[in-house]
C-alpha cells in the first residue's frame, strides 16, 4: 500500500508546492471522513481513494483531478455533502466529487433501466468537466484490481460492465493502457480458467522465441544506426485479452497468432517517423495492402502513429509501429496525456481534448434525441464500436465511421437534414445503393430531395448510433403526427354525424373531457384514436353529450373518410385483398396499428362486422396518387423464354415488377403469379389486356386471397 508521503514525493516532480499541499490535504480530510471504514480486503477505507489518486498521478493529472480523487467516497459514504467540500475545496473540486459520486450507482446486475439512467448521467456529469470520467475509470481500475475480496458472482458482475462500459470508454479517449488492464482483469474474473490457460502458453512462448526477437531487434537497431537515426525499438507483447479475441473472432490458434512479431520503434519527429518507415522497407520486404497512416489521418481518439507489416528473415511476419516520443504517450494515456499542458484559456480544443469533447457532445445529442434511457445506452454501445473507416466528402473532409456503415450513416455525420433529405448517393462517382457498406478512402456524395423523408428499412443497414437515434426520432415525431391527423378526421366525421363538430368544442369543455379521460392533451386522445386504442364512436358520443347534443338523434348523412395515398404509416393497405384506386373500400381501426384499408368484399371483413364501431366507411379521393400493389394470376402454354416476353410486355408499359413466380400445372401450362405496383382499377385493366395480346396466354385474373 502507498503512503500519502510516497505519493507526494511522485508529486513534487510536476505539480507546485502549494497545489501539492492542497492534494495532501484533501487526502487528511478524506483520512478523517472515512475513520473507522474498512474495506473488504481488511485495509483502512482511504488506501482506496490514495491508490486512485496514485493512479492518476502516474497519468501526471492536475491537482484538482487528485483532490477529487481523495474525495471521490466521501458524499457517498459518509454524511459530508457536496456545499461542504466547495466550502472547503472549492466549487471546481466539488463539481468533479459530485459528478464521480453519481456514477458510483451504474451496475451492470440491476435492472436495465437502472442502468441506462446512471449511464445518462455520467454523459451529463462528463459534459460539464471530462476529468469526472478520468477520476472514475481510476476508480474503477483500482476496484478491478482489487476483486479478488468479493464473491465470484459478484466478480463476474462487475468485469462483465467494466468489458461492456468503461474498457470501451477508455478506448475511445485514447487511454490504452487502462483498457488493456480493463480487459485482462475482466477477462481473468470472467473465465478465470482460460485466462491462466493463455497466460501459461503465452509464458512458454516467450522463452521459445526470445533468441528470435533478440536477432529481429539487433537487425532494425542496426539499421537504424547505420543511416544515422536515433531511436528505441522495444517488442511489443499482445496482452491476453486481444489474444483470446482474435482466437475467438477469427478461429485460429494460439500458435498461429502468436507466429506474429510485434515492434514499437520510438523516434524524435514525425519527420523520422516516415524515414525510419524507408529504412525498414528496405531492410524487409513489406506485406501489400498491410500499411497504414495514422498519423496523417488520426483515429477519432487521437491515436497516432505508422503500422506495417514486413516478411523477415524465414518468411516470419513483423507487426511495426513507428511513432515520436509525444504520440507514445498519447497512445498510453489519452486524453490524460499531457492534461496539465492544455491551454486554460481554451480548455479542451487541442488535440484528443476536442475529440472527447465532441464524442460527449454527441452523447447529449443522443440523449435529448433518445425515446428512454435503454435506447440511449443501445446507442453509446453501437457508438464505442472500436473498428473505424474513413471516408471523404466530395469537398475533401474526412470523415470517421465505424466500420460496417453505409452512406445513409454518412449522411447523418454530415449533418441530420443531409440525412432525413436523402435519397441516394454517389460512391466514387458511381450511383449505388443507400445500404452498401463503405470502404477506407471512398469518396461519398449524398444526394438530396426537399420532400424526402427517412425511410423505416435504413434501420436494416444504418450502424452509427446518430444515424439510428435520428431515424428513429424522426420516424417516432412523423407517426405521431399522423396519427394525429388521422385521429382528428376520424373524430371530425362521427361527430358530424350526430350534428356537431370538433370546433364546437370550447377549452373548458374539452379540458374536463381530456381530464375525466386521463389524458394530459387532445392530441394524445387523437393519437389514441388513430392507433385503435379507444373507440372512436363512443368517444364522439360522450363529447356531443357533454355539447348539449343528443347523440342518439343523428340521421345526418356524413360523407366517408377519403384515402388519398399519402396518410403515411397510420393508414396500411391489407395484403389479404390488396384494395386499389377504384375498388370499394372500408377501413379497420386496429389496435396499436392505425387504420387498415380493405376491399368492401373482402372475406376477412366478415369477422369485424360485429365490431361496427371500428369499421370506417372509405373512399378514394379525386386527386389520389402513389403506386399500389396488385396480383395477377396468368395461366399460359409453356415454349422457351416466356418469362421474358411477358417482362418486357409489362416493362412496356412503365410497370414495376415486385415478385413474379412459376408454378407448373402439366408439361404443356404454367401458372405465372406477378405482384406489381400499379395506380388504379383502369390501370390495372390496360395492364391486363395487353398481356391478353401475348399469343401464349389463356386466362389472366386478378387474385385476391
Amino acid at each position: 500500500m502507498h503512503t500519502i508521503n510516497q505519493l507526494s514525493d511522485t508529486l513534487s516532480s510536476y505539480l507546485a508546492t502549494d497545489q501539492l499541499q492542497l492534494v495532501r490535504r484533501a487526502y487528511f480530510y478524506a483520512e478523517q471522513a472515512h475513520y473507522g471504514q474498512i474495506r473488504r480486503s481488511g485495509e483502512p477505507y482511504v488506501s482506496h481513494p490514495l491508490a486512485v489518486a496514485k493512479i492518476l498521478s502516474d497519468m501526471h493529472m492536475d491537482h484538482q483531478s487528485l483532490m477529487a480523487a481523495m474525495l471521490h467516497d466521501v458524499i457517498e459514504d459518509t454524511g459530508i455533502d457536496k456545499n461542504t467540500i466547495d466550502e472547503q475545496f472549492g466549487p471546481t473540486v466539488a463539481d468533479l466529487v459530485d459528478g464521480v459520486s453519481k456514477l458510483t450507482q451504474i451496475e451492470f446486475g440491476s435492472r436495465e433501466e437502472q442502468q441506462a439512467e446512471n449511464f445518462q448521467k455520467m454523459a451529463l456529469a462528463m459534459a460539464k468537466d471530462i476529468r469526472v470520467i478520468l477520476v472514475k475509470l481510476a476508480d474503477r481500475l483500482h476496484n478491478m484490481r482489487t476483486l479478488g475480496v468479493l464473491s465470484p458472482e459478484k466478480r463476474r458482475r462487475i468485469a462483465m460492465e467494466t468489458l461492456e462500459i468503461y474498457a470501451p470508454i477508455a478506448l475511445r479517449l485514447g487511454m490504452n493502457n487502462v483498457r488493456m488492464e480493463f480487459e485482462d482483469l475482466g477477462f481473468a474474473s470472467m473465465y478465470p480458467m482460460r485466462s491462466e490457460r493463455i497466460q501459461a502458453a503465452l509464458k512458454h512462448a516467450r522463452g521459445n522465441r526470445k533468441e528470435l526477437v533478440e536477432k529481429i531487434k539487433s537487425q532494425i537497431d542496426a539499421r537504424l544506426e547505420h543511416e544515422g537515426h536515433h531511436a528505441e525499438v522495444v517488442g511489443r507483447e499482445k496482452h491476453i485479452y486481444s489474444i483470446y479475441k482474435k482466437m475467438r473472432t477469427k478461429h485460429k490458434s494460439f500458435s498461429e497468432i502468436m507466429d506474429i512479431f510485434a515492434f514499437r520503434i520510438i523516434v524524435d519527429s514525425v519527420d523520422t517517423c516516415y524515414r525510419v518507415l524507408g529504412s525498414i522497407h528496405s531492410l524487409y520486404k513489406p506485406v501489400p495492402g498491410e500499411f497504414k497512416d495514422y498519423i496523417a489521418i488520426p483515429k477519432s481518439n487521437g491515436y497516432q502513429s505508422l503500422h506495417t507489416v514486413l516478411r523477415s528473415m524465414h518468411g516470419v511476419p513483423i507487426e511495426i509501429q513507428i511513432r515520436t516520443r509525444e504520440m507514445e504517450d498519447m497512445a498510453n494515456n489519452g486524453i490524460a496525456a499531457h492534461w496539465l499542458y492544455k491551454s486554460s484559456e481554451e480548455p479542451g480544443l487541442n488535440g484528443s481534448h476536442a475529440r472527447a469533447r465532441q464524442w460527449v457532445q454527441g452523447l447529449l445529442e443522443m440523449q435529448e434525441t433518445a425515446g428512454d434511457s435503454l435506447e440511449f445506452i443501445e446507442s453509446v454501445k453501437i457508438d464505442l464500436f472500436p473498428d473505424e473507416v474513413y471516408v471523404f466528402t466530395p469537398k475533401g473532409r474526412i470523415l470517421e465511421l465505424p466500420r460496417g456503415a453505409t452512406a445513409v450513416d454518412f449522411a447523418y455525420a454530415v449533418h441530420t437534414d443531409v440525412g432525413n433529405s436523402c435519397v441516394a448517393c454517389r460512391i466514387n462517382q458511381r450511383l449505388a445503393p443507400l445500404s452498401e457498406p463503405l470502404q477506407n478512402g471512398q469518396t461519398v456524395e449524398i444526394i438530396t430531395s426537399p420532400g424526402a423523408r427517412p425511410n423505416p428499412s435504413w434501420f436494416n443497414y444504418a450502424v452509427t448510433a446518430k444515424a439510428r437515434t435520428r431515424i428513429r426520432h424522426y420516424l417516432k415525431h412523423q407517426r405521431r403526427d399522423e396519427s394525429v391527423k388521422l385521429g382528428r378526421r376520424l373524430l371530425d366525421k362521427a361527430l358530424r354525424g350526430m350534428g356537431t363538430d370538433i370546433d364546437d368544442l370550447d377549452d373548458e369543455r374539452r379540458e374536463n373531457y381530456l381530464r375525466e379521460a386521463g389524458y394530459s392533451d387532445f392530441d394524445s386522445l387523437l393519437e389514441d384514436l388513430a392507433l385503435g386504442n379507444r373507440v372512436t364512436a363512443i368517444t364522439a358520443q360522450q363529447l356531443a353529450l357533454a355539447l348539449g347534443t343528443d347523440p342518439d338523434n343523428h340521421n345526418y348523412d356524413t360523407p366517408p373518410v377519403e384515402i388519398h395515398g399519402t396518410e403515411g404509416f397510420m393508414v396500411s393497405y391489407a395484403k389479404c385483398c390488396r384494395p386499389i384506386p377504384g375498388d370499394h373500400i372500408e377501413g379497420y381501426i386496429s389496435t396499436g396499428r392505425g387504420m387498415v384499408v380493405h376491399a368492401q368484399d373482402c372475406h376477412n371483413l366478415i369477422d369485424h362486422r360485429e365490431q361496427n364501431d371500428k369499421l370506417i366507411h372509405l373512399s378514394w379521393a379525386d386527386d389520389i396518387t402513389g403506386e399500389f400493389t396488385a396480383e395477377l394470376r396468368i395461366e399460359l402454354e409453356n415454349h422457351r423464354g416466356f418469362i421474358a416476353t411477358l417482362a418486357n410486355r409489362i416493362n412496356s408499359m412503365d410497370v414495376n415488377i415486385e415478385k413474379i413466380s412459376t408454378e407448373d400445372k402439366d408439361p404443356q401450362f404454367s401458372y405465372v403469379t406477378l405482384e406489381m405496383s400499379v395506380h388504379s382499377r383502369i390501370h390495372l385493366a390496360r395492364i391486363m389486356k395487353r398481356i391478353r395480346t401475348i399469343k401464349s396466354v389463356r386466362r389472366v385474373t386478378r387474385v385476391r386471397h
